[in-house]
């Protein structure tokens, strides 16, 4: 079995380096798929390089989407939100539930074993002192991301069941995972497609020129997949 990964790994590879790409959507999954190889399940992940200007806040990238087949990943729930919404929470499948207690472990601790927070609107005021600590890494809850919500239990479900989270960073650059090297290329497609779709849909109105700049498909351990960006549009539908 190994003998053949590694050829498998050989020929993606060679074909990669060889005619160099940009492939099409279906050609990629299948490619980075074929030189996903390590002894673990590599995560498969997207990075998006966008004509947009993040320190405009017209131009800011950020949004959400639930990925058809997950992520392949256990996603930890932390749920900040006061005691009528915690057994909601929990009934759901958070992971953690609850409000001052967490609140001080993440100040006094650094206590970070969490992969998204979900917050109601009620306590945002509480909840907007962790800014310094969870906005740098991606984690502060948002209504724009569907983070900040009274719809606690839906909210939990929708990402266990593989909703992501994305931002676009100050340069402009776009990274995320969309599933693990256990999928079937179509699986790595489907997802990668809904990825490409709710970025092309948000794409800022006073953004000017090329909006996708470059599209790049990689696992854990493999080479980097380009991706035709002109056939990103119609390949995401």
């Amino acid at each position: 079995m190994a003998k053949e990964k590694g050829k498998r790994y050989r020929a993606a590879r060679e074909q990669i380096q060889s005619d160099g790409g940009p492939y099409r959507l279906d050609e990629a999954s299948e490619l980075v798929k074929a030189s996903a190889t390590a002894s673990f399940d590599e995560s498969i992940d997207m990075d998006l390089r966008l004509g947009v200007d993040p320190r405009h806040a017209d131009q800011m990238v950020r949004g959400s989407v639930a990925l058809p087949h997950g992520t392949g990943k256990e996603v930890r729930v932390l749920v900040l939100a006061n005691e009528a919404k915690q057994s909601e929470a929990e009934e759901a499948g958070a992971d953690f539930a609850g409000l001052d207690e967490y609140i001080e472990r993440i100040e006094e601790e650094n206590w970070l074993d969490f992969d998204v927070v979900i917050a109601t609107p009620d306590v945002m005021g509480q909840v907007g002192r962790l800014g310094r600590i969870l906005g740098p890494r991606g984690l502060m809850p948002n209504p724009k991301s569907g983070t900040v919500t009274m719809d606690v239990a839906d909210t939990v479900e929708e990402v266990k069941a593989g909703k992501i989270e994305f931002r676009v960073d100050k340069n402009g650059n776009l990274h995320t995972s969309i599933g693990r090297a256990s999928f079937d290329a179509e699986q790595i497609r489907e997802n990668a497609a809904a990825f490409l779709k709710e970025v092309l849909r948000l794409r800022p109105a006073s953004s000017k020129g090329l909006y996708l700049r470059s599209v790049t498909m990689s696992s854990t351990m493999g080479p980097p997949v380009p991706v035709d960006r002109s056939a990103v549009v119609s390949d995401a539908r």
